[in-house]
C-alpha cells in the first residue's frame, strides 16, 4: 500500500525542503515541485514532495489520520 502524507514546508533550499508533519520535521526532496514555497502544503511519499495541495485539504486529511490513530488505539 502506498500512502502520501500532507506536510507543510517550513524551510527550503534549491532541491530540498524541511517539512512538518503532525509536529515532526523531516527533509524531503522538492525536485518534482520546483515552485513549492515556504508555507505551502504538499503530499510527501517516500521522501519526495509529489503534489501541492491546499491547506484545507491537508487539514482534512490529517484529521482523518488522527481519527484512524484513535480508532486503532481504542480497538
Amino acid at each position: 500500500m502506498c500512502l502520501a502524507v500532507p506536510a507543510k514546508i517550513i524551510e527550503r533550499t534549491e532541491y530540498m525542503a524541511t517539512v512538518e508533519i503532525s509536529g515532526v520535521t523531516r527533509q524531503v526532496s522538492i525536485m518534482l515541485l520546483p515552485e513549492a514555497a515556504v508555507g505551502d502544503y504538499v503530499l510527501v511519499h517516500a521522501g519526495f514532495a509529489i503534489q501541492a495541495i491546499d491547506e484545507e485539504e491537508a487539514r482534512r486529511t490529517l484529521a482523518l489520520f488522527k481519527e484512524l490513530d484513535q480508532y486503532a488505539a481504542d480497538s
